[in-house]
This record gives C-alpha cells, structure tokens and sequence, in this order.
C-alpha cells in the first residue's frame, strides 16, 4: 500500500497579499498544525517523504508537521509547481517517480490545487478544504508508477476546527 497525506497550509496572516509568497503564518495557523500533525501521529501515520510548496506558509507549516514527526527539516523537498499549481497528471507523475522504499509521503501546497487534487485522486470527495485541512488517501498499490487518479481511498480528512 501506498499512502499520500495531502495538506492545505495552515492559516495565514491575511494582510500582505503584493507579496504573496512570502505571507506567515497566524499564531493560530502554528496551533492548527500542531493539534492536526499530532492527530496524525496518534493514528499512527508519519511520513517517509515531505514535499512542499516553497511559498513561505507552505513550508512553514510543513515544518511544524516536521518537527512533530522528528524529520529532518533539511530533507524536506520543494515543488515550485505546488505553488504555481499543477494538474493532477503532474501530481501523479510526481508521485510516480518515488522510490518504492517510500511508503508514505506528505505533501503540502495551496487551494485550489489541494482541493482538486484529493478531489481527483479519491472516488468519493465531497468536503470542504480549509487551512490546515489534512487528507489521507491510500492507494492499494505496492508501486508509486502505479497510482492513477480516482483509484485512493480517503480514510481520513482532519480538519482543525474539528479539535478546538
């Protein structure tokens, strides 16, 4: 089994709009991340890949999810397409290029791309996105060249709002 957690980034600052990349996170976007990464590993579920967005939000919030796994902050990988956005064919061609080694990997990025890509990797999606929103889709596959869309399972969508 193959396992993708797809994550929107936590809530930003909602100012600084000229300069997008660059926006941080709220205070309450850091404490969104915390509780929903935590949830995660109380389930059971940690990554073997980090794959983000550059753009500053992004990244940040895949560091807290990071630093609640122990992964190396270093080896967290940057996908300028994630912030650009991409089509789920180019998501799945990334996916498609891990090593089978990996057995999960999380990836962070932006709406509307996150919300169109769990759309199009699950059968069923019929929920919202919000900052912070974590959807874990797995893939009854043993190879990363073998997933296509439509073909995961959601078996979890955490959402912060959820736990406060």
């Amino acid at each position: 089994m193959k396992r993708v957690v797809i994550v929107r980034h936590a809530k930003a600052i909602p100012y600084g709009y000229e300069d997008d990349f660059n926006r941080k996170l709220r205070p309450s976007g850091r404490e969104d991340a915390e509780i929903v990464s935590l949830e995660l590993k109380n389930l059971g579920i940690s990554p073997g890949l980090i794959i983000s967005s550059p753009a500053k939000r992004a990244f940040s919030t895949a560091k807290i999810y990071a630093n609640t796994f122990q992964y190396d902050k270093d080896k967290i990988q940057k996908e300028e397409d994630l912030y650009d956005g991409m089509t789920t064919q180019d998501f799945i061609d990334i996916l498609q290029t891990l090593k089978d080694k990996v057995e999960t990997v999380f990836v962070f990025g932006h709406n509307p791309t996150i919300h169109y890509l769990i759309n199009n990797l699950v059968r069923f999606f019929n929920s919202d996105t919000p900052t912070c929103s974590t959807a874990v889709i797995d893939f009854n596959v043993e190879h990363w060249s073998a997933i296509a869309s439509r073909e995961g399972d959601l078996v979890h969508h955490l959402k912060p709002r959820t736990y406060r």
